[in-house]
């Protein structure tokens, strides 16, 4: 699988983000948010750093499939002031999605905090394969990788699943959906969380 332990030291977005952008374009949730391909293909890079910017800095990230599949986890202890995200949300959204969905866009948005645990945890800010690698396990083999370190740490995992498709793959590696996040005609979100193999 070619799947290998994060260094713990800074990686270059430049390297990771167009391999989870072009894995993830037909996702139906960015595909709502940035309908226009071009605006997508813009906005998603900003949508990891923002979502999980403290991967980039900690390094952990797993990388697989020679280099066509990505995840990228955003350590505990590496939230950024929370007025300062709400910003730096509030400014993407403005900049790349219609003002005349903005309503929509902002109403769906501000649903996510409820769900987002407060306890030290792990954060599946992405993971991604690349269209010619999916179907022969390399995402399960990521996310093994990722849940080993949080059984290691004795922490949760949290992600937010924004494709049907995907829920299984994540039950069966021990997530749980804990809410739904939908507003207006968007896809609907799954909250996701799965607690360390030791409380369970």
């Amino acid at each position: 699988m070619n799947v290998h332990e994060p260094v713990a030291e800074r990686i270059d977005p430049a390297e990771v983000l167009p391999i989870l952008t072009t894995a993830l374009a037909d996702d139906p949730l960015w595909r709502w948010l940035y309908p226009r391909k071009e605006v997508y293909t813009e906005a998603f890079p900003e949508v990891i750093l923002l979502s999980a910017r403290g991967a980039f800095d900690a390094g952990t990230i797993d990388v697989g499939a020679q280099g066509g599949a990505v995840a990228v986890w955003d350590p505990p202890g590496s939230d950024a002031d929370p007025d300062e995200v709400e910003a730096g949300w509030v400014a993407h959204f403005q900049t790349h999605c219609d003002p005349a969905r903005l309503g929509d866009v902002f109403a769906w948005g501000e649903q996510f905090g409820r769900f987002h645990p407060t306890e030290p945890h792990w954060y599946l800010g992405g993971i991604g394969v690349l269209p010619e690698h999916q179907g022969l396990g390399h995402g399960s083999a990521l996310l093994r990788v990722g849940l080993e370190r949080c059984d290691r740490d004795g922490l949760p995992a949290y992600l937010e699943a924004s494709n049907a498709r995907n829920r299984p793959l994540y039950e069966r590696h021990g997530f749980e959906v804990i809410g739904e996040i939908q507003a207006a005609d968007s896809p609907s979100v799954w909250p996701m969380l799965r607690r360390p193999v030791a409380e369970r």
